[in-house]
């Protein structure tokens, strides 16, 4: 059940409670005392969750900002290592590797 729900079946079961033809006047104001009493404290619990989101959100979004930045950070050190990588084939300096031929003597 969500939360809106939940809220509307409450308000219909305080409204269906607080029916001034089955009360009395001061059953009445008692009923609507506790009617109100009870939005109140629903209220409260929506806000405080609705505070403990907006927490959560702003901690993700300083998470994705982190990650972003070091993701930036490590596409750039591989786009270096790919030009290093390719001056040094013109060069000779890295040689190609053949599993076949290069294999340890153990094998």
């Amino acid at each position: 059940m969500s939360i809106t729900s939940a809220i509307a079946s409450s308000i219909e079961k305080n409204m269906n409670e607080a029916n001034p033809h089955n009360m009395k006047p001061s059953n009445l104001q008692t009923g609507n005392l506790a009617i109100q009493a009870d939005l109140q404290s629903q209220v409260v619990e929506l806000q405080m969750n609705m505070s403990h989101l907006e927490l959560t959100v702003e901690r993700l979004d300083e998470v994705i900002t982190r990650q972003d930045k070091h993701i930036q950070t490590l596409q750039r050190q591989l786009q270096f290592i790919y030009k290093q990588v390719e001056s040094q084939d013109g060069e000779g300096g890295v040689a190609p590797f053949d599993v076949m031929a290069d294999r340890p003597p153990h094998y």
